[in-house]
């Protein structure tokens, strides 16, 4: 059974991602936030594959949106040694708002474009 909030958000999700798609040259950079949580995977969706992934697990000294900040620079970090210079960013149906921008911002400053 899922609440209000969570069907809401699995309706923008859907309806984002029929406009966008990860491509080997701009692959989607995905964020799934939890309560204690948030990871980060960049996903070719021509292949169906999981290239680069990042979280939170181990981070839970510091406040969330450090957290955040932190997965998005190492996400970003390990897309630069794999070859990825361009992503598309998909909120996943999420605000773009508190930890998803500290994420997209981490990843800017780790020298992803998007």
């Amino acid at each position: 059974m899922t609440t209000k909030k969570e069907q809401r958000r699995i309706r923008i999700k859907y309806r984002v991602r029929n406009k966008i798609s990860g491509t080997a040259e701009r692959p989607r950079m995905s964020v799934f936030r939890s309560n204690k949580q948030i990871y980060v995977q960049i996903i070719n969706d021509e292949t169906a594959t999981t290239l680069v992934a990042a979280s939170s697990l181990g981070m839970e000294a510091m406040p969330k949106k450090e957290q955040a900040n932190k997965v998005g620079e190492e996400v970003a970090k390990k897309a630069m040694e794999a070859g990825i210079t361009a992503v598309v960013f998909d909120r996943n149906g999420y605000l773009y708002h508190g930890r998803v921008k500290e994420v997209a911002e981490g990843a800017r400053k780790g020298g992803l474009k998007f």
